[in-house]
């Protein structure tokens, strides 16, 4: 009887065992998968709005430009590259945490920021006041479309804010990127910690997942779910 005890025993510190591994395993997979795969990330400022606002969560496509092992910056295929315009997530190079900003320059760009007109390879952009309607927007702020190039995007100014409005001109070294807030005039961005290396950026940001208003005790925005972002 001694016997049959230890077996059932031994049996269920067996299956114990092998419930762990197995769990293991599989957060071990999760978080490989949301390293080098695909992943969200929290925007908790206005650093983009009108684009992107407090409170969502976005998709982050970590295959939309290269692989990486996981949990490294070390690439084992390359694809494409950030091209201007492109919404992505990355690595601060001042402190290391993720941020989320536009691609305004690519490698050998020589961009500059004139009274809070951009400028890139000499073309200057071209600025028109867009329809608030349906876009979030608080007093004092401004709504415009920003063209320039192949990039045509909303962005929003903030005229009684002080702001970096003048910047450069700067030619962007090769495997490094400018990136700029759509919020232009409320956003730490590459005015304040300089350009951003390829191996630091982690995806890109095609969509809204979910989002969230953190001035409605956190209310959802339905019409923002799985929003696409341009």
């Amino acid at each position: 009887m001694t016997g049959g005890l230890r077996k059932r025993s031994m049996a269920l510190i067996g299956a114990t065992w092998g419930e762990r591994i197995r769990l293991a395993v599989m957060v071990i997979a999760l978080f490989a998968f949301r390293s080098a795969i695909a992943d969200w990330n929290d925007v908790p400022t206005g650093s983009m709005r009108p684009t992107i606002l407090e409170g969502e969560r976005i998709f982050v496509n970590k295959l939309a430009y290269d692989l990486k092992v996981p949990f490294t910056r070390q690439r084992i295929a390359c694809w494409a590259d950030p091209r201007r315009g492109d919404i992505v997530v990355f690595y601060s190079p001042a402190d290391g945490k993720r941020l989320v900003k536009r691609v305004i320059g690519v490698p050998g760009d020589t961009v500059a920021l004139e009274g809070g007109r951009l400028m890139v390879n000499g073309t200057v952009a071209h600025y028109h006041r867009a329809d608030p309607q349906g876009h979030y927007t608080v007093d004092g702020e401004v709504l415009a479309t920003e063209c320039l190039l192949d990039s045509k995007h909303l962005i929003t100014v903030m005229p009684d804010r002080p702001a970096p409005r003048w910047f450069g001109p700067v030619v962007v070294p090769e495997g490094r990127y400018l990136m700029m807030g759509d919020n232009r005039d409320n956003s730490a961005d590459s005015r304040f910690f300089g350009f951003v290396e390829r191996r630091a950026i982690a995806g890109k940001a095609p969509a809204v997942v979910v989002s969230l208003d953190p001035g409605r005790f956190y209310l959802p925005r339905f019409h923002r779910f799985l929003s696409r972002l341009a």
